[in-house]
């Protein structure tokens, strides 16, 4: 899909489609009162028939709620669709990047193959343009890539942004938007992949051709580099499998001198399939498993568009693979491993696998001078338990590096809460025979497991992000597919370029 912007006024638009965005008017709904001043000039346009519709109770504007008319008066639009944008006190950017979405989606399935999406007032013009192109680009994201039926003619091939002025300042933006969610795109793709299709070995070559195809270092450490390092708890996740197993590890670096001595460490925990080892899972649902690589992906993806956006900082992406496998030479419950910081770790539940690789990564993220540290996994089902399928899970040891990952966060519309990371929650990770368990009990899932990566961070600055009820959508959205988010891009990417 090619993504412009458009400065005609909305009448003079010849598209197959414009969309505009109305309002909830709620208690004025029977007098007619418009939401804001562009429903007043559409429907001047059109001849009175929205406030018709309104008055009717059609048009409601419900967040989401969809209107199409054709061949609407006064328009040279050969289509209006009506977006309900809900509450105007409730709206931002949020809400703009799925109403975008929304449209989309509903005029791909309509077989409209070019649109114009005019943005409301009431937001800064560079934010509507960013918001608007963050949904469109994630709406036309499909994971049907193995459908062989598929419907050709369902697809967007032009879509333009209405806005008033011609400045620069907002075509960067639309070009910033555009890599960022190209980027997110990119996640999702690879964790969409069959796990017979993405093993490991795949995902190094293809974090090799990002990285080649836009100037990032790379490299990719084999099961000799790592036993060498003394990296036996991911090593141990990985000898139950026939695939061997990598650290990737992609490098960017900023022209010039850089703007401080900030090093950024992006850790992501790339599982391409995950049965639990000889923990092994339930049989439902299991399919699944092969987007365990989210957090993984995330990196891979925030680095391309890293690499095109330039921030002025050093920046390091960190991603172990395996596959977590049950054969003959699985590692078993009750197995000891020696971490590279030299920790030993009982394993309890080889299930808990991906705390396991993260810990070397993060020790090896730290080795090569990283300052400041964000990992995201897929890590519990316990963050699902607490937080559902809505915020990321969020634990820190600094809370200023925190609270600067969540400002970025709420600037990219991404939902992401804080939890507990007290002291206490440490007394449960207690073994006889070696350093750490790799579990506590069952009651504070998702803390015990974010105490034992601190173990290994510690003392550096570091945010870890458990994503794991947020990397899947269990359900089609409006504005989104059902399958991988690409959840946490934008807000890392916006992280990095801040910092």
């Amino acid at each position: 899909m090619k993504l412009t912007l458009t400065h005609q006024a909305p009448e003079l638009l010849e598209t197959e489609a414009l969309v505009a965005i109305v309002f909830d008017t709620g208690d004025d709904t029977a007098t007619g009162e418009p939401a804001d001043p562009g429903f007043d000039r559409l429907d001047s346009l059109a001849g009175g028939l929205l406030a018709e519709l309104r008055r009717s109770g059609e048009l409601t504007g419900k967040a989401l709620d969809t209107v199409l008319l054709h061949r609407p008066a006064g328009l040279a639009a050969r289509r209006l669709l009506l977006v309900g944008g809900g509450k105007r006190e409730k709206w931002d950017l949020a809400q703009l990047r799925n109403a975008a979405g929304t449209a989309l989606r509903f005029l791909k399935g309509k077989g409209v193959h070019e649109f114009v999406f005019l943005p409301p007032d009431g937001l800064p013009a560079e934010t509507l343009v960013t918001a608007t192109a963050w949904g469109l680009i994630a709406a036309d994201f499909e994971p049907d890539s193995y459908k062989t039926d598929k419907n050709n003619d369902h697809r967007i091939d032009r879509a333009q942004i209405a806005v008033g002025s011609a400045e620069s300042a907002l075509e960067s933006a639309l070009e910033r938007a555009v890599v960022v969610t190209e980027a997110q795109n990119l996640a999702r793709a690879l964790s969409n992949e069959p796990a017979n299709r993405m093993t490991p070995r795949e995902l190094v070559q293809r974090a090799q051709q990002v990285a080649y195809g836009c100037g990032l270092d790379f490299e990719a450490l084999d099961s000799e580099r790592m036993r060498g390092l003394g990296m036996g708890a991911l090593l141990g996740v990985a000898q139950g499998s026939a695939e061997p197993p990598a650290l990737i590890v992609m490098h960017y670096r900023p022209a010039g001198i850089p703007s401080s001595n900030a090093h950024l460490g992006l850790v992501g925990k790339a599982v391409t399939f995950d049965t639990g080892g000889i923990s092994i899972k339930p049989a439902d649902g299991m399919e699944k498993m092969k987007y365990d690589m989210a957090g993984g992906a995330a990196m891979i993806a925030v680095m391309q568009a890293l690499a095109h956006l330039k921030p002025s900082i050093a920046v390091t992406a960190v991603v172990p693979t395996v596959e977590n496998m049950p054969g003959s030479r699985a590692q078993r419950p009750g197995d000891i491993q020696t971490t590279m910081s030299g920790k030993t770790v009982e394993v309890l539940n080889t299930d808990a696998e991906g705390r396991l690789i993260l810990a070397d990564a993060i020790t090896y993220a730290r080795r090569q001078g990283c300052t400041h540290l964000v990992d995201a996994a897929t890590l519990t089902g316990a963050i699902v338990v607490a937080l559902g399928h809505t915020n990321v899970g969020v634990f820190t040891n600094q809370q200023a590096f925190q609270d600067r990952l969540l400002a970025s966060a709420r600037d990219c519309g991404e939902k992401m809460w804080p939890m507990p990371l007290d002291d206490e929650y440490k007394e449960q990770l207690q073994s006889n025979i070696a350093d750490l368990p790799n579990i506590g009990s069952r009651w504070g899932g998702a803390i015990t497991a974010a105490m034992f990566l601190k173990e290994f961070a510690d003392p550096t600055p570091w945010v870890h992000l458990d994503i794991a009820g947020t990397a899947w959508l269990e359900e089609a959205k409006p504005y989104m597919p059902k399958g991988p988010s690409g959840v946490a891009v934008r807000t890392l990417v916006d992280l990095a370029m801040k910092m």
